[in-house]
């Protein structure tokens, strides 16, 4: 009886690369609610409670991604202390210095694990085939005792562009002023590795979130309200809106875009819009819901988006927090608007083609992030011109329609696994589409379709019908919240697939 018990305990601990930890799986609420059990026991001393949450943000992080937590302690470790080289340092040639080797540190690392495989797949293409990627790190980690990792494959870790951009944004507002340095290892180990919004965002910045780790816990009814609110929609989201619709029509739409009809591939990335959204969305409304039960508050991250009526307000909507750090630390520094309108054009250009890059070592995100460069620029170019019309009312759903559509095109290429595919895509959607074809298409999936309809329509619906829905739920006495939840996990259980999708942005 003992040996099983023990068993289980360290079964429940060790990392399992098949089953890692996501916001949708069962062992996930589990360890939350023994984590707010245990929680009543250190809320209420401040540097107990941080200790406490860094400790289980860096066992989430090892279950969500096994041995790379180390990973992340060294990125931790050497953030802090590059931030306290520039607080010290004396003079601004030093300041510069140790924020450009922290910088380069950090990007280093992200370069190594995430674009390894690109560059010496462009670098084999002009010389052939004479480059072999090698894992230098899996390298030094042999020569420790007891490990064995093969240095010929480099395993991505979850969440690494995601804390790389928040470590170098710290250094950053460091640099400038615009924060103060974190002299306890163990607070800015916390706030890099807080485990709600570690492994897909939002990007937090340390002037938002340092100062919430010394102030004392404290959530009302209504935050606790606006909690649960939020974990779920954000699962409704996930479960319905993002994994049924890949499972059911966007994955076999994508894989193999020729053996299917026009109409088929078109609803395809209409529901892939749908999913990416459900999907991202989904996994920021938990992180902000989880982060507040914890009496701390993350920024929105998404609004709306595909209400946008340009494509400079899809950006002010869509990933906020990746969009603003894109445009502080590389737009701004790259010279942004101050420049003439030529180089705006080029920056704009450049910044979002380093943000499709971001998103994934492959041509297809360049080609993604290219277009939504160009479209950028053209909208800047002609602003005045726009101006002129986009405050219209009788216009506005003429631009939400047309922005739609071209952040649905630029889907085609973030999805797409080859360029093939992509010409095969767009060649079934513009030449093949008809009506009769829709029609069949609803026949064969009816509830898909109705999921993609409801979807955009609940999206669509003013946004003070959305406050008036959470405000009302807020003021629901706790029993009812009660039976909401146990009805909605109910509902999620029948959409529920055999092979849960794990979150699209873990791969960024």
């Amino acid at each position: 009886m003992i040996d099983n018990l023990f068993d289980i305990i360290v079964d429940a601990l060790r990392y399992n690369e098949k089953e890692p930890w996501l916001f949708s799986r069962l062992p996930f609420w589990l360890f939350f609610t023994l984590v707010i059990g245990l929680y009543s026991f250190f809320h209420k001393r401040v540097r107990r409670r941080n200790v406490f949450l860094l400790i289980v943000s860096l066992f989430f992080y090892y279950k969500a991604g096994g041995w790379f937590c180390f990973l992340l302690v060294f990125s931790c470790l050497l953030n802090y202390s590059f931030g306290r080289f520039i607080v010290r340092a004396s003079g601004l040639f030093w300041k510069k210095t140790f924020l450009a080797l922290g910088v380069s540190l950090n990007l280093a690392l992200l370069v190594f694990f995430k674009y390894a495989y690109f560059f010496t797949d462009v670098l084999n293409r002009f010389w052939g085939d004479v480059f072999e990627p090698y894992n230098w790190l899996a390298h030094v980690w042999n020569f420790l005792p007891l490990t064995k990792v093969d240095t010929l494959s480099i395993v991505l870790p979850v969440g690494i562009s995601f804390f790389t951009f928040q470590a170098i944004s710290y250094l950053v507002d460091l640099k400038r002023g615009h924060t103060q340095v974190v002299t306890n290892i163990f607070d800015f180990s916390f706030y890099l590795s807080f485990f709600p919004q570690l492994v897909a965002g939002p990007i937090v910045r340390a002037s938002n979130f340092i100062p919430q780790l010394y102030k004392p816990y404290a959530i009302n009814k209504q935050e606790f309200g606006h909690a649960v609110f939020l974990i779920s929609l954000g699962l409704i989201k996930k479960i319905i809106l993002a994994d049924y619709l890949s499972v059911n029509l966007i994955d076999r739409v994508f894989d193999s875009p020729g053996n299917y009809s026009g109409a088929e591939n078109l609803m395809a990335v209409y529901g892939y819009a749908l999913q990416i959204y459900g999907d991202f969305s989904g996994y920021t409304d938990i992180a902000i819901g989880l982060a507040l039960l914890l009496g701390f508050k993350l920024p929105v991250n998404f609004n709306s988006p595909y209400k946008a009526t340009s494509l400079t307000d899809f950006w002010r909507r869509w990933h906020i927090s990746l969009s603003s750090w894109l445009r502080d630390y590389l737009y701004i520094p790259l010279g942004g608007n101050r420049k003439g309108k030529i180089r705006t054009s080029i920056n704009l250009l450049t910044t979002m083609v380093l943000g499709g890059l971001w998103h994934g070592a492959s041509f297809s995100f360049v080609l993604w992030g290219t277009l939504h460069g160009l479209v950028l620029v053209v909208e800047k170019t002609f602003l005045p011109i726009r101006k002129r019309f986009i405050n219209k009312k009788y216009l506005q759903p003429f631009f939400v329609f047309f922005i739609f559509h071209v952040v649905c095109l630029g889907w085609i290429f973030f999805r797409a696994e080859s360029g093939a595919n992509i010409n095969i895509m767009l060649n079934k959607i513009w030449f093949t589409l008809s009506m009769s074809g829709l029609y069949d298409y609803v026949l064969a999936y009816p509830l898909v379709f109705s999921i993609i309809v409801a979807g955009m329509l609940i999206h669509w619906l003013p946004s003070v019908l959305h406050e008036r829905v959470r405000g009302a739920f807020i003021r629901l006495p706790l029993w009812l919240k009660t039976v909401f939840v146990l009805l909605l996990l109910f509902i999620l259980q029948k959409f529920i697939q055999a092979d849960i999708q794990p979150f699209i942005y873990f791969r960024f």
